[in-house]
């Protein structure tokens, strides 16, 4: 997996996904430069950044606008992972664009779950067509996590209204544990039942779908989302 590279890598929120993507980092070319949390934050900088050119970002929701905006303006490349925060993404595209550097963003980094969301947008433009199958979208996470629906529910809950499909969509979410996620859609008539189920085994799914962002984000400008750009990672 590894480009045969050695390029500097910062992490910018180091919490069980940041140590997961320090562990892997090697695999995928990179070498960790620099770590960052809320304790230390505060002093990024070029110097503390010891030549980092990418970062990959997974801190929180009122943590991200800022950090992709200062991370920009000291001219790195950014894969962020955080959700919850989209409500800011104008301001922080903006920040992008005035610094000539890249962020590539998503709800998942899972490329399974993006390949889940693909089937999800197939599945409801055929049962719009339908109107006697309701929908509903279900998901468990751990219960640290901090945003209830997450930004993946969202995402697919868009994907459904996207794909043309306009009636009643409910969405519901548990916290508990250490699960690290499953969603789930279905549509359902007084005739049956279909559901579309994606179950994560481990964050290493997603790390390691950062990692490969990291890679392709590393050489670009602008802003991009990672469902976008599946068809182009190494």
């Amino acid at each position: 997996m590894s480009t045969g590279l050695s390029a500097g890598l910062a992490i910018v929120g180091y919490g069980k996904m940041g140590r997961l993507v320090e562990q892997l980092a090697p695999e995928y070319g990179f070498t960790v430069r620099a770590k960052f949390n809320f304790a230390n934050i505060a002093t990024l900088s070029t110097q503390s950044l010891e030549g980092a050119r990418v970062a990959i970002e997974f801190s929180t929701p009122a943590a991200a606008p800022a950090n992709l905006a200062n991370l920009a303006a000291l001219g790195v490349n950014t894969v962020c992972g955080t959700t919850g925060w989209l409500a800011q993404l104008s301001e922080v595209r903006a920040a992008v664009a005035s610094a000539n550097t890249a962020l590539l963003y998503g709800a998942n980094f899972s490329v399974g779950v993006n390949l889940f969301m693909q089937a999800v947008a197939t599945a409801a433009a055929s049962f719009a067509k339908h109107p006697e199958y309701e929908a509903w979208g279900w998901e468990i996470h751990h219960s640290a996590k901090k945003d209830a629906t997450s930004g993946t529910l969202n995402a697919l809950a868009q994907q459904i209204r996207d794909s043309g499909y306009a009636r009643t969509l409910t969405l519901s979410s548990n916290r508990a544990g250490t699960h690290p996620g499953t969603h789930e859609i279905g549509f359902d008539s007084a005739a049956d039942t279909i559901t579309l189920r994606h179950t994560a085994r481990s964050r290493a799914g997603f790390a390691r779908g950062a990692l490969r962002a990291a890679q392709w984000i590393a050489t670009k400008t602008g802003v991009h989302e990672f469902r976008n750009i599946l068809g182009e990672l190494n």
